[in-house]
């Protein structure tokens, strides 16, 4: 899964020493979700998602930030089983819907049950 379809390339240093400790540490607090699939005792997906508050809707929305499956898997269902786990996810306050930023795998997630509701911009912050 080193194939990226981002622009960041972080250093694998700050990676491994604290950008991935600070996921794990989230993930133990209901406003992130971090799930992988597995096969043959492989990690070949991951999923991240965050909880978000809105004020339009009065509860939270789930928002998949990453969703990323090693390039032989795609197609063969761990993406799919990703998203239907995310979405099953138990929690006391419950998210009125699951929203995912893409240009890339609009067709994908369009099978899966998703519709277009709002265009996505983004700028730089450096």
């Amino acid at each position: 899964m080193s194939e990226s379809v981002t622009n960041y390339r972080p250093a694998r240093a700050v990676f491994d020493d604290i950008t991935f400790p600070r996921v794990i540490e989230a993930a133990s607090d209901d406003g992130v979700e971090f799930l992988v699939a597995e096969q043959d005792s492989c990690v070949v997906g991951y999923l991240l998602a965050v909880r978000l508050p809105t004020l339009f809707a009065g509860v939270t929305i789930l928002e998949v930030l990453e969703l990323s499956v090693a390039e032989p898997m795609r197609g063969r269902g761990p993406g799919s089983a990703l998203i239907r786990a995310v979405q099953a996810r138990p929690r006391e306050a419950k998210n009125v819907e699951l929203t995912v930023p893409t240009c890339r795998a609009v067709d994908f997630y369009r099978a899966l049950g998703f519709h277009e509701t709002a265009v996505r911009l983004k700028r730089s912050t450096t």
